[in-house]
Order: structure tokens, then sequence, then C-alpha cells
């Protein structure tokens, strides 16, 4: 299981998001509190953020090394500020190649997407179900091997082929027919799921047998006023709300958060 985190809120340096918290993501990298599998998130990691005074595409750091081996991130993070931020740590799936096509965050266009959780049996069950969904713009879109990648691009299609469609309902319509296809193919889907614009976070945790992997919402952190949080597991001593299962939420620059049920297949 990966660990996630999503910021937005006043510009703040990539280290006060990354290396000053007691329960950091380099800490849980390698003393997670709440894996459901695997001991470590040794297998990469991956930062997104987007510019705090112009608008142009989000910028994108990635490495497989593990993020407490990663000489250069310190000093980019004290260099680095930004007014939204996502940011991940990778435990791959065995049997997947751990490279950059397979390193989160993945980016299209003005989006940034990170997923947290997995597909069981992925390419044995739903890959090309799932790839025979697509359409061009969305397929050519895919790069790597993982189910994290093609749960993006299930919703960059719904985003495409639907004008005027909402993040939140590409988001949604993507995680129903996710339900639907492990139902047909007996499998499980979890999928915890922050995605950014640059203006604001959607977010998700779902799951198709059970509450699913671990995720908390915080908006006005200790020393990060009028700011917004999704991460995996707290980062420090505060009134973390864990994220009600089978929810989308988003929230804006004014911190208006806003959740809405998954209308999916009812559960395993």
């Amino acid at each position: 299981m990966c660990r996630l985190l999503g910021y937005l809120g006043p510009a703040v340096s990539l280290e006060q998001l990354l290396y000053k918290p007691d329960h950091s993501l380099i800490v849980q990298s390698y003393q997670p509190r709440e894996l459901e599998v695997a001991l470590l998130n040794a297998d990469g990691f991956g930062v997104g953020w987007y510019h705090s005074q112009r608008q142009t595409d989000p910028f994108n750091y990635r490495s497989t090394l593990p993020i407490w081996n990663a000489a250069n991130l310190p000093h980019l993070s004290r260099y680095i500020e930004s007014d939204c931020v996502l940011a991940y740590i990778r435990s791959a799936t065995p049997g997947l190649a751990i490279d950059l096509s397979n390193c989160q965050p993945f980016q299209q266009g003005a989006l940034t997407f990170i997923h947290n959780g997995f597909i069981e049996n992925f390419r044995q069950t739903m890959y090309r179900p799932l790839r025979d969904r697509l359409c061009d713009t969305a397929y050519h879109a895919i790069h790597g091997l993982t189910d994290s990648e093609h749960i993006f691009a299930l919703v960059l299609h719904h985003l495409e082929t639907q004008p005027g469609c909402s993040l939140e309902m590409a988001l949604h319509q993507t995680l129903v027919e996710l339900a639907e296809l492990s139902q047909s193919h007996s499998t499980r889907v979890a999928a915890n799921i922050i995605v950014g614009d640059g203006d604001r976070l959607v977010a998700a945790r779902f799951d198709t047998h059970g509450d699913g992997p671990s995720f908390y919402w915080l908006k006005h952190a200790p020393g990060m006023p009028d700011s917004a949080l999704f991460v995996s597991e707290p980062l420090f001593e505060a009134d973390w709300v864990p994220c009600i299962p089978q929810t989308i939420f988003s929230v804006d620059r004014a911190l208006n958060l806003h959740q809405s049920a998954i209308a999916a297949l009812k559960q395993s």
C-alpha cells in the first residue's frame, strides 16, 4: 500500500510538507503505522506541484529510489514553494517493475493524480476490459503497467467524452464502473485517490470489500492556516477526520469541503 498526501492552501515549501511533520512521508516510508499489507514504502516516490503565481501545467519530480535515499530532494524541498501539492511514496505490487513509468503522480494537462490501493489480480481480471472502455486520448495517456494509471485513464476518458463533465462526476463514474467490473470478475478494488487541478483537490475513499485503506482530511493545520490536507496517515497531532468510506470529497480555495456518497454496487 502506498502513502498519499494532498495539500491546498497558501504557498508553503515542500520541506514543510515532506520533512518537517513528526510523521512525515519520509518517516512513513520506513515506519508506516496503518499499512494494510507490506512493511515499507521503498519502491519510489513522486511529487507534483503547481506554480503559485502563474497559470502553467503542473511540475512533476519522480524517482525509483526510496524517498529516504533521495539526495536531491531535501535541497529542492527547501527551494520549491507551492499552494497545491500532491505527493506519494510507493509500495510496488509484486510483479510490477520499479521504473519511472510506474511511478506516480500521473499527469495529463492540468490534472495531477495519485492513488493508494489496488485492483486484485489486475492483469488477469480487469486489465483488458478496462482498456477496452477507453477513448483514444485516454488510452494513449497510459505509459506504464499499473492499475493506478489505468484508473486515471478511465477518469480522463469520462472528461474527454462528456463535455462539461466535472472532475467529481468523472471520478464518480469511474468508481461505479470499477465496482461493476470488480463484481463481474470477482475481484477487489481498493482506491484512495487524490486529483488536483491547481485550484482544488478532489479525493475518494472507496473499496468494494470493506472500508478500504486509511484516509484522513484536515483543515487549518497547525502552522498552515487556511489550508486543507488529505493524507493516508496523520502527519502530526491534530483533529484529523477519517474520510467516510465510499465517499467523494472536494475542497476549493475558499476551503469549502463537499462530500457525496458513491452510488456503486452493493459491497461483497
